[in-house]
């Protein structure tokens, strides 16, 4: 049995992150939402009749920086866990949308919003006596090359290059963490890419210290996710169905929402530094596995310069 605690979600308003709060609040967790709109998320879990006494809600934009140190102030000194679940993907922008801080929004919103806030509640997530504290982040077959989702060129596999975008401060008119020309297919991989990054060093830096575990999730291709309102009709019309019918990869909102919240809370998925994934193992019944990871993600020098970078970047004194 696990010990419920209180847990930190981002992105709660829909999809995977509304469901994974449902289950958690049904596995007897606390869980405070952190959204751009904390109206919409109260709206979002009242209908689904969750005992409000359970729920918390904060304001975080996780595309700005400063949006997200205010909410931390606000925050709770009590914190077991943090799942890091909001993204957003806008793959039909013609020229990079900017950050307050002048990043472009894909990599701003899910990479540095979420590195921050990590960094910020690391202190909290060590001083906690819940047995087993977890930072739980979102990864995606299309950041691994080690998955067949991650090989297709379609805009372009994810690739940091040689971090060149970030070395230059990251802002007009570089858009992209190579420096490479824009690409907001890609530039949504790339940031999932430095998620899953960011998940390894924080375990090889922080967890033999802090004793907390840091993993990252893929539970299955969500094809029907809000996340794809700004992808072309078509898309969201033959994606859904091709999943479904022709790789059998396909998982629904609810059965993803629990599957993160197995990966916070249940006992199985205790071990740090693991990147759990059902991929395309859909079959009744089918478990998670420690899915391996591109060396793009596991290669220790490319690593440390993405964090290196990234502290930079949001405005951190050097961590090691």
């Amino acid at each position: 049995m696990s010990t419920p605690g209180t847990v930190l979600i981002t992105g709660t308003t829909s999809g995977v992150g509304l469901n994974a709060t449902c289950a958690l609040v049904k596995r007897g967790w606390t869980v405070i939402t952190a959204n751009r709109s904390p109206q919409r998320a109260a709206a979002a879990v009242d209908e689904l009749d969750l005992p409000k006494d359970r729920l918390k809600h904060v304001l975080m934009d996780l595309g700005d920086l400063d949006s997200v140190r205010r909410a931390v102030d606000a925050l709770p000194e009590r914190l077991d866990a943090v799942v890091c679940n909001a993204a957003v993907y806008k793959p039909k922008l013609k020229q990079p949308e900017r950050s307050p801080q002048g990043y472009e929004i894909s990599m701003a919103t899910n990479h540095f919003g979420h590195f921050l806030l990590v960094q910020l509640l690391l202190g909290r997530l060590q001083s906690s006596s819940h047995p087993s504290r977890r930072v739980v982040i979102l990864g995606t077959v299309t950041a691994n090359s080690k998955e067949l989702g991650g090989k297709i060129p379609i805009p372009a596999p994810a690739d940091l290059g040689d971090l060149s975008g970030f070395e230059a401060g990251f802002k007009d008119p570089i858009s992209m963490a190579s420096g490479k020309p824009f690409k907001p297919g890609k530039a949504y991989k790339d940031s999932k890419l430095c998620n899953m990054i960011t998940t390894q060093e924080l375990h090889r830096r922080f967890h033999a210290e802090t004793g907390i575990s840091f993993t990252s999730l893929y539970p299955g291709c969500v094809a029907d996710t809000p996340l794809f309102r700004n992808a072309p009709r078509l898309f969201r019309k033959i994606f859904p169905w091709f999943q479904k019918n022709i790789t059998g990869g396909y998982v629904s909102q609810p059965l993803a929402g629990d599957r993160v919240a197995q990966v916070v809370a249940d006992p199985d998925f205790a071990e740090s530094g693991v990147h759990w994934s059902w991929g395309n193992r859909q079959k009744k019944n089918g478990q998670q596995f420690s899915q391996d990871l591109s060396d793009k993600v596991t290669d220790s020098q490319t690593a440390s310069r993405v964090w290196e970078l990234s502290v930079g970047l949001v405005g951190l004194g050097a961590r090691t």
